[in-house]
């Protein structure tokens, strides 16, 4: 099932190219947020199906606007230099830190948080900031915790999952990027730099997210592929970890981290980033007015 949101948070079932609107459900429900649908289905079996079968008017994908699935979750934790190509390239990009040495908690301890500040939705668009003259886009994969898990161990961290959404992690590399360490929740935080979507897709519809194909295009070429199988820490690992670290709550956001092929954004690009098992999204770049 795809779960999203549009007109200023309605929440919506997809199914292919239509929308249906489940604001009579919802209503009957007493939920308003994708937070609250998420936290109601982690004490009701078979909620799903209820919100399934109380879908209501429906509207065609291109005559609305998608919104980001959720606009307020408990956490954003993004994993960081989570593929070993990525960790190359950025050693070269912006003189980035040797990581190979480290231990699989060791490069774990270095997730970090986005704000909810930073969330925006399919289309974007993706501000630019003055302050830097050197912004690059990561797209990854991401999950959404379904129900709270608090030291959780690798075997069963799937079983935590609600479902799975694609990430766009904006990053300026200037002024505070290259040559330096500890500056990602700055550098990751600005307004429109965490892009989520196209919606939610439940976990049933994705027997195995450590097996999915990724690309993305820039102004129509190809600048990334990848498989979330390259993975150093995979979303197992990653919720086992921060589960111990910190209690995850329904709507969590886990981002895995970004594959090789991140790529300088100027004003004006079109993004498009395609996921096995989620769909595409596509982004659009302007500079800060």
């Amino acid at each position: 099932m795809k779960l999203g949101c549009y007109s200023n948070g309605k929440l919506a079932l997809i199914e292919g190219q239509t929308v249906y609107s489940l604001d009579k459900v919802m209503h009957s429900l007493g939920i308003s947020t994708m937070e609250d649908l998420i936290k109601y289905c982690a004490s009701h079996p078979g909620a799903l199906h209820e919100i399934e079968s109380g879908r209501g008017g429906a509207h065609n994908v291109n005559e609305i606007r998608l919104e980001s699935p959720l606009l307020n979750p408990p956490a954003i934790w993004a994993a960081a230099s989570n593929y070993k190509a990525h960790q190359e390239e950025m050693i070269g990009r912006v003189g980035s830190v040797v990581r190979s040495n480290l231990t699989q908690d060791e490069l774990m301890a270095e997730i970090f948080l986005k704000p909810n500040s930073s969330i925006t939705g399919p289309g974007g668009p993706i501000i630019l900031p003055k302050i830097s003259k050197h912004v690059d886009f990561e797209c990854e994969l991401a999950a959404v915790i379904g129900k709270t898990a608090k030291n959780v161990s690798k075997e069963n961290a799937l079983d935590y999952v609600f479902g799975y959404t694609m990430c766009w992690d904006i990053s300026i590399r200037d002024p505070w990027g290259i040559g330096r360490q500890n500056t990602r929740n700055i550098r990751k935080g600005f307004d429109t730099f965490c892009a989520l979507g196209p919606w939610i897709v439940t976990k049933d519809e994705i027997k195995d997210p450590h097996v999915l194909h990724l690309t993305v295009e820039q102004n129509g070429k190809t600048v990334m592929t990848a498989n979330t199988a390259d993975m150093i820490n995979n979303l197992s690992d990653l919720i086992r970890f921060l589960s111990e670290v910190s209690t995850l709550k329904p709507g969590t956001i886990i981002t895995t981290g970004t594959p090789a092929g991140v790529s300088r954004l100027e004003h004006g690009d079109h993004l498009k980033g395609v996921m096995d098992g989620i769909g595409s999204m596509e982004l659009q770049v302007v500079n800060e007015i």
